[in-house]
């Protein structure tokens, strides 16, 4: 008997055609089209379901509150380093004698008698504060029941040390010995200096010493923020005074460190000034709609993962095929990975920023790091919505073809740099200033790189040893000749090789990957109405309602 022809199968009653697709051809169908519509973007899927772009939306508003808030606390930031950076000017030019601005690493002592009259000199200006200082200080007393005082005045030295260098013989015992002496400003005003003169009678033993620090706690309160409608903030400095002789080298370095606490004022009260409720209502706002986006996100990074889950077992189940890895990390987003992540950082930091508002915290280098790194993130994140246009797509697509021969290239590189850094701070460390820690080599040979100071690197270099200043002629001209003409050529011609070939991928026919390639055969476009949820499905609180008509043979698409 003669097979049917194909109109006679079209026109007939079989069960292939006209009435209802067998079960594995619909399932497949099915499958292809929640596919499509997990990889369309938010306007497509609008009009495929008629469902608003709620997580651009969301995004948007989200940089917008994420970015003011970073500015506010930027202002309020930028007041207690302002304040902080003017007290600690202001402490050197009262506690240590001559002294000039930027003179820090210069500013030493060369004899015993310069020694004692810097450090008798500080000691009276503390004592002398409530008389001469144009800022309001209040000194800190000792802690009640306990014998510290208001100022101690120590000095480290060895327990044992003879040094004789006429007869080249030394005799020392490293065990450190420290000797203090406490000072108390008198209550309710301080005695003047030649009254109170006992601590005059402190003896340094300057041939085993090591250091000499006096160290005290001064109050202040800084009225500026009032500016910003802020309660005004209560201080505590802890000024020490390091006099180091620890080189034993003839030259005493002294250097002044402030350490600044932040706690509440008491009892605050500022005249026609309200109180900070309008920045907890909205650092409230901001944590809340950070809530939402990480639900948002999280629920969508979940169902990317159940799908591909579920493609990799119907594909191995009907081709009897494994899903590659390129394919399967299709379904995870890292776009939506990364705002997980800066939804996180921001909920921490805005906790962190309440607590520091309310004097609970005081860790502002803390809360800065969380708060600028999360705005970071929330801003990267739009490229995500760029990459639906082809012209900015190009782009990100070229950095992310680009990344993993650029990461490789750099690990190749890194090799090369660390070696150049462990010699150039071995041999020049003694001769040239920036050589003279790991940190400053690296930072000096990125310099080199990026065509900065190079006169400068080659002036610097001392000329004390004939061949260590040959040496690095030879140092510095194959490494600025290495990694400028070559390093950084290969670097860029990495990322535009990526670049043009995106380019004549777009020009011409793309490469499809087995997963697109899968996708492409359904050719329902997104308004053909099939991707519509059935009429049992109710509206949930982070989706918005279908007002499109609902069709008979609609899919449940996840």
């Amino acid at each position: 008997m003669a097979a049917p022809s194909e109109t006679e199968r079209l026109l007939g009653r079989g069960p292939g055609y006209g009435t209802t697709e067998s079960p594995a051809v619909a399932e497949e169908e099915e499958l292809r089209r929640r596919l499509k519509y997990f990889f369309m973007s938010p306007c497509d899927k609008y009009r495929a379901r008629g469902r608003r772009p709620v997580k651009l939306g969301l995004q948007l508003a989200k940089i917008l509150l994420v970015t003011v808030q970073l500015i506010l606390f930027g202002l309020s930031n930028q007041m207690v380093v302002t304040f902080k950076e003017e007290n600690t000017i202001a402490f050197k030019h009262l506690f240590l004698k001559d002294y000039v601005d930027g003179a820090d690493d210069t500013y030493a002592v060369y004899t015993q008698r310069d020694l004692y009259d810097r450090m008798f000199y500080a000691m009276e200006k503390y004592l002398a504060i409530p008389n001469e200082t144009v800022g309001r200080y209040a000194y800190v007393r000792g802690e009640s029941g306990g014998n510290q005082s208001a100022l101690m005045l120590c000095q480290q030295y060895y327990r044992k040390g003879r040094i004789d260098p006429a007869n080249d013989t030394f005799n020392i015992d490293p065990k450190i010995v420290t000797d203090c002496l406490g000072v108390d400003p008198e209550d309710p005003q301080p005695l003047p200096p030649e009254l109170d003169r006992s601590y005059k009678n402190f003896t340094l033993k300057f041939h085993k010493l090591i250091n000499v620090t006096i160290q005290f706690k001064l109050k202040a309160i800084n009225i500026q923020t009032i500016i910003n409608n802020e309660i005004p903030d209560c201080y505590t400095f802890t000024i020490t005074i390091t006099f180091d002789n620890k080189a034993h080298s003839g030259r005493v370095k002294i250097r002044l460190d402030n350490r600044a606490d932040i706690k509440e004022c008491k009892d605050p009260s500022v005249f026609g000034r309200g109180d900070n409720s309008f920045r907890l209502f909205f650092d409230v706002v901001v944590i809340l709609v950070c809530s939402l986006s990480f639900i948002l996100c999280a629920r969508s990074i979940i169902r990317g993962v159940m799908l591909q889950h579920e493609f990799s077992q119907f594909f191995q189940r009907r081709y009897n095929q494994s899903v590659c890895l390129s394919d399967r990390m299709e379904f995870l987003n890292g776009w939506y990975i990364l705002l997980v992540i800066s939804d996180v950082l921001t909920v921490l930091g805005t906790i962190m920023k309440i607590g520091i508002e309310s004097k609970n915290f005081a860790s502002y280098d803390v809360c800065s790091i969380l708060l600028g790194t999360s705005t970071l993130l929330v801003w990267v994140g739009v490229i995500r919505y760029l990459t639906f246009f082809q012209k900015y797509n190009i782009l990100i697509v070229t950095l992310r073809v680009a990344l993993p021969n650029v990461i490789r290239f750099c690990c190749c590189v890194a090799v090369i740099y660390l070696g150049y850094c462990f010699c150039g701070w071995i041999v020049l460390g003694p001769y040239h200033v920036k050589f003279r820690s790991l940190s400053m080599v690296s930072e000096c040979l990125f310099s080199l790189i990026n065509g900065d100071d190079m006169f400068v690197t080659f002036a610097e270099m001392q000329q004390n040893s004939y061949l260590v200043w040959l040496f690095s002629q030879i140092y510095l001209y194959t490494f600025i000749s290495l990694f400028i003409y070559m390093v950084l050529s290969l670097f860029i011609a990495l990322i535009t090789g990526s670049y043009e070939t995106i380019k004549h991928q777009c020009e011409g026919e793309t490469p499809v990957s087995q997963l697109h390639a899968y996708i492409a055969q359904c050719k329902d476009s997104p308004k053909s109405g099939k991707y519509r949820r059935d009429s049992a499905s109710s509206c949930s609180v982070f989706c918005c309602c279908e007002r499109a008509p609902l069709q008979d043979n609609a899919l449940l698409v996840n």
